[in-house]
């Protein structure tokens, strides 16, 4: 999975909340562009995490994009139902 030019692998990403047994997660990255409009891989990954959050029973409370000057927030946007 991509997540701008970084490849993002679910089980990575969930291995520290799992061994910190975490009840929820907040997922937060930039965009280097400044542009902090999250493409159409920052939606696709954040799904797939969601996905997989339901099955660890680990909320996700939010996902962060900054860019230069603003940010986008997939729970402001309603993205994480």
């Amino acid at each position: 999975m991509l997540m701008g030019t970084s490849v993002v692998h679910p089980r990575e990403v969930w291995k520290s909340a799992l061994l910190d047994s975490a009840a929820a997660v907040v997922f937060i990255h930039n965009h280097p562009s400044g542009d902090p409009a999250p493409s159409r891989e920052d939606r696709e990954c954040t799904n797939r995490l969601v996905e997989a959050s339901k099955i660890l029973g680990i909320r996700v409370l939010d996902h962060i994009i900054f860019g230069q000057t603003d940010y986008y927030s997939f729970a402001d946007a309603g993205l994480l139902t």
